[in-house]
């Protein structure tokens, strides 16, 4: 079956193919009519063009492959969709970003308007750690009174 299905799509991008090559070789029929007013010889000038000649009979035969060979996909695709019977969208899967992608990982607790975590999400207070009782001690860093004026090199005096 999946043969069948390879041999039908390559007869119709053949078939597709020469109809653009055939289509592309005809003589339009703009040149007749510019024919008819003085650059050369005509038959007619609004008249039939005569009886078709070998390009249009294999651009007709060209066309009649094609429609064939899209149908016949039609009906040969018909088996090939998913079992399941879903819509287009029902394989696709979605990426998951922020920490929800990291294996293991904890998602953190839905936020209130006013910053506080949800009630039904917060951490019970028995499990909490515990705060420091004295905050580390820091290098003591003198408060400065005044400001000191800056000259044109930008370094203070």
């Amino acid at each position: 079956m999946n043969t069948l299905f390879n041999l039908v799509v390559v007869v119709q991008v053949l078939s597709a193919l020469s109809i653009i090559a055939l289509v592309l070789m005809q003589h339009g029929k703009g040149a007749d009519m510019g024919a008819a007013f003085g650059s050369g010889s005509s038959g007619s000038l609004f008249g039939a063009s005569g009886s078709s000649n070998f390009l249009s009979k294999s651009t007709a035969l060209a066309a009649a492959i094609f429609f064939s060979a899209t149908l016949a996909l039609a009906v040969l695709s018909n088996g090939r969709t998913a079992s399941s019977g879903g819509g287009v969208l029902q394989n696709v899967t979605v990426p998951v970003k922020g920490s929800a992608a990291i294996p293991g990982a904890v998602p953190a607790a839905p936020v209130a308007n006013d910053g506080v975590p949800a009630a039904s999400n917060a951490v019970p207070p028995a499990t909490a750690p515990a705060a420091p009782a004295t905050p580390a001690a820091a290098p003591a860093v003198p408060a400065a009174t005044e400001a000191a004026p800056a000259t044109s090199t930008g370094a203070p005096k």
